[in-house]
């Protein structure tokens, strides 16, 4: 059993339209990302030196996707020299094959996992079920989902979009199908729900032989990986296993220690609101006698490299999976992460998932218009991504089309069906502007029979219209207003 997969979710505007009635679930999320940024704001305004730490995360992402195949090879190099095996994957299938392989090769029928987004990413669990392998999530959350048939919905907390009266029923009904049952008379109390978790994973961490984890970063300089959580379940997969697979994103990589350090302060006050995570792991291939004995680092590709090849979108490679963007965004607070269709949902998502994925299908071209444009993701992005910046030149990829890199090789795609109305309505509006005559004389039209004006748009404007006002235009444009009670001609 592996649970629910984001295949053939519908597009955004489809699945936020049902979602945002969903009376319980927004006020869960609601709940949930307001304390969570409360508490963020709290924890960062402690440090002065915190736009200086954001600009220097930033300057070392940049400076390391610059030259990520140096850093990659010297990274392949040094876990290769500590005892790891490093496996290249070019894409989601390739992956699955090597860990699924990896696997089978040991023998065992189930595995432990650390939470891992680049393992939802390529959608392993199911690849690894479909190869009679069962894989059981230990962080809490993300065995909440599992135990639901669910799917994850924040970055931080996959479930967030349950409550714990919800949690309790999934645990009292699924947790026997899994193994450990729930135990009697359990009740909604989150130490509770919390002790039943611990038992019911205990038993799966003294019998593991294999885990898999992915990493939130890989020091290219001593080929060690870090991994930060705030359970400790983490700990157990990465140290009582005898075989550790890694799905690592190639994004991952930084330089130095030194480098790793900035992002240690950054990452768990823009995630957890904490000065520092309670586990921070950390390994460098192999030790006899301590850990596991084999260990293999998987590197995905899966259209990163395409990304790379993007001078604008190349951005949304820096992130340090924080989740800070989500729980300010306010689209995503009202329509929540499964509207999103991807396992990055939120604004990260909204920018990330159409570069990995392309837009192509009616989903990933709708992510880039799933935004207000506010801006409140890029001011707490720990490492300075302009998400709205890239949104808009994601949004002018759908409905222009042109030239992008795809599987390393250079293509033309087609401007996305449903967009022919606003198209023409963008090129009248720069003749318009680039006309001054025209200009007036349709601002002069438009004030005269400002009275038949409909409140809500006719054709493709009624999606636009039917959640927002029709604006009122004025009596007279700004021009003639100057011309009358100045006396001054314009151009």
């Amino acid at each position: 059993m592996s649970g629910r997969t984001y295949l053939g979710l519908p597009a955004f505007p489809e699945a936020a339209a049902q979602s945002t009635r969903n009376v319980t679930l927004r006020g869960n999320l609601r709940h949930a990302t307001h304390t969570i940024r409360d508490k963020r704001a709290k924890a960062v305004a402690e440090l002065d030196d915190w736009q200086r730490l954001r600009a220097a995360g930033a300057a070392i992402k940049t400076r390391t996707l610059r030259h990520l195949d140096h850093y990659l090879e010297q990274a392949e190099a040094a876990v290769t020299a500590a005892g790891g095996q490093v496996h290249w994957a070019a894409d989601a299938a390739e992956a699955n094959r090597i860990v699924t392989g990896l696997v089978r090769a040991t023998g065992v029928t189930e595995v432990v996992k650390v939470k891992s987004m680049a393992t939802q990413e390529i959608g392993l669990n199911d690849a690894l079920a479909e190869a009679g392998i069962t894989a059981c999530e230990t962080d809490l959350a993300e065995l909440i989902v599992q135990l639901g048939d669910d799917l994850p919905s924040h970055i931080l907390v996959p479930a967030i979009h349950r409550n714990r009266s919800e949690i309790r029923d999934i645990f009292r009904e699924r947790m026997a199908d899994w193994g450990r049952p729930a135990p009697d008379g359990l009740t909604d109390r989150p130490a509770e729900l919390a002790e039943a978790a611990r038992l019911h994973l205990r038993e799966k961490f003294l019998r593991a032989k294999v885990a898999v984890s992915g990493a939130n970063f890989v020091v290219a300089q001593t080929g060690t990986l870090v991994v930060v959580e705030s359970e400790g379940n983490g700990r157990m997969c990465l140290t009582l296993p005898e075989t550790l697979i890694s799905v690592v994103g190639i994004e991952k990589v930084v330089p130095t220690w030194q480098d790793l350090e900035v992002f240690l302060q950054l990452l768990p006050r823009s995630s957890t609101a904490e000065r520092m995570n309670p586990y921070t792991s950390m390994w460098t291939g192999t030790t006899d006698g301590d850990g596991p004995r084999d260990f293999h680092l998987v590197l995905l590709d899966n259209g990163r490299t395409d990304t790379l090849a993007d001078t604008v979108g190349r951005q949304a490679l820096r992130c340090i999976r924080c989740s800070a963007c989500l729980n300010v965004c306010p689209v995503y607070e009202r329509a929540g992460g499964h509207a999103y269709g991807s396992a990055y949902p939120g604004p990260i998502g909204a920018i990330l998932t159409p570069q990995l994925r392309g837009t192509d299908s009616e989903l990933d071209g709708s992510l880039p218009f799933a935004s207000s444009l506010c801006g409140a993701c890029y001011e707490v992005c720990p490492v300075a991504i302009d998400i709205p910046e890239v949104l808009v030149h994601l949004r002018e990829r759908v409905v222009e089309g042109g030239e992008v890199v795809r599987g390393g090789r250079k293509v033309t795609i087609r401007p996305a069906k449903g967009h022919a109305a606003e198209r023409a309505a963008m090129r009248t509006a720069r003749w318009t502007l680039d006309h001054p005559g025209a200009l007036r004389t349709a601002q002069r039209l438009a004030s005269r029979t400002r009275r038949l004006h409909p409140r809500r748009l006719p054709g493709p404007g009624r999606a636009w219209s039917d959640t927002r006002a029709v604006p009122e235009v004025p009596a007279e444009s700004f021009r003639d207003w100057w011309r009358r009670t100045r006396g001054e001609s314009t151009r």
